[in-house]
């Protein structure tokens, strides 16, 4: 009997120790993105690398001995349905930390709700996005630099000013949206720096599907340049305009949203071919920072099984280094408060899988870090040609080029 209540009293004990990171109250981390919609196949990509964080993070135990939760609704691919989605995250779930959907757009319209409630707003791939709002608790996962504006588009004019003789003209093609305005700020700004006229500047309705007759009155003027700002199905519109027309120019390319993932590629395949592209990171052997490689092999595992992109070469890798900046700031401060979190990131240098990051104003990066390459030698519609970055030659930084530039830009002819 003695030993029948020992154990019993051993039992009860044990029941009031330390309870387990999956019995207390789960970290609650809070998103709208685009699960649908023109966005979705390169949001969904940006979702999945959170997850692999989230799973590693409760696998080891979770983030202050507690079980960090996903709270994800679904925006649409629409700036409409973002404010409504933010003000159910925090008024009604009251979740403990909020982070932006993928592409500016999408971003913006949450900093004035996240403003609202003094919240942490960790955002990525927002172009300038707290520029009007200077919120200290915004912070973004972009490598613009801190005047991101001109930064988007000044590698672009650096490759077309080592044209010989120098170009004169530009053409810009972008919508009425927050995002293309921002890039056509920065585009006059380079193109003034660089003693080139603008000859095209004329927004295009966001819903704009026929980019033929503005490819048509561009391709009329003959710039020697033309840079376009487009969200995905713009970009895949304007390649396609560019075929039917025969587009011609020294220099195309832009920051075409889209083009980074693999269900572009394999839609439009040669069509990509001596475009010039501004992207945030590729796999070059020099740009290979500690642990990316590795994230990108799990990834790709686990994207077999969640039917999104396979690549994984554009969004993830940021997605995923956005995590560990928080993860880390959480770590650091003990602590789940906004204002203390705000304070850690501002401060601080952080090692990620796409190098490392410190943020200056506005919540930029402190240096600019865009990677500028030109699809070469594309042939049908494959995605293996595409999993290395083969066929994606790295043009600038310099130090990691591994090609050289093709030029003058010729549409390929129509089948």
């Amino acid at each position: 009997m003695e030993r029948i209540i020992f154990a019993a009293l051993v039992c009860l004990l044990a029941s009031f120790g330390p309870a387990r990171a999956e019995d207390k109250k789960p970290i609650r981390i809070g998103f709208g993105d685009s699960q649908t919609g023109s966005l979705a196949p390169i949001a969904k990509s940006g979702i999945l690398a959170t997850q692999i964080w989230a799973d590693k993070i409760n696998a080891a135990g979770g983030l202050l001995g507690r079980p960090v939760e996903l709270v994800i609704y679904d925006v649409q691919s629409s700036p409409r349905n973002v404010a409504e989605v933010y003000t159910k995250l925090l008024d009604t779930d009251q979740v403990d930390i909020v982070m932006s959907g993928y592409a500016t757009n999408i971003a913006v319209p949450g900093i004035p709700v996240a403003a609202a409630h003094n919240k942490l707003y960790l955002t990525v791939f927002t172009l300038a996005g707290n520029s009007k709002f200077h919120d200290p608790r915004v912070f973004t996962i972009m490598p613009t630099g801190p005047d991101p504006k001109p930064a988007s588009s000044k590698g672009f004019f650096d490759i077309a000013m080592s044209l010989n003789p120098k170009p004169e003209t530009v053409a810009f093609i972008g919508s009425d949206s927050v995002f293309a305005a921002n890039q056509a700020d920065g585009v006059r700004q380079n193109a003034a720096a660089a003693g080139i006229k603008v000859v095209y500047d004329q927004p295009y309705p966001a819903s704009t599907r026929d980019l033929a007759p503005i490819v048509k009155a561009i391709q009329a003027l003959k710039p020697d340049l033309i840079f376009a700002a487009t969200y995905p199905t713009e970009s895949a519109a304007l390649l396609r305009a560019a075929q039917e027309t025969g587009l011609k120019a020294r220099l195309f390319g832009g920051t075409l949203v889209g083009l980074g993932a693999a269900g572009m590629k394999t839609q439009i395949g040669p069509l990509l071919n001596n475009v010039v592209l501004g992207q945030y990171w590729a796999p070059a052997p020099k740009l290979q920072y500690p642990g990316v490689m590795e994230f990108l092999k799990e990834y790709r595992e686990r994207a077999k099984s969640a039917g999104t992109d396979p690549l994984g070469l554009y969004l993830p890798p940021f997605s995923y280094a956005r995590m560990q900046v928080l993860e880390e700031a959480i770590k650091a401060t003990n602590s789940l408060d906004d204002n203390k979190l705000a304070d850690y990131i501002r401060d601080h240098t952080f090692k990620t899988v796409v190098g490392d990051i410190r943020f200056g104003k506005d919540g930029e990066w402190s240096e600019a870090r865009m990677v500028w390459s030109q699809y070469q030698g594309v042939e049908g519609n494959s995605v293996g040609q595409f999993m290395n970055g083969e066929r994606d030659i790295v043009l600038l930084p310099e130090f990691a080029k591994t090609g050289t530039l093709v030029t003058p830009y010729q549409a390929p002819a129509a089948e």
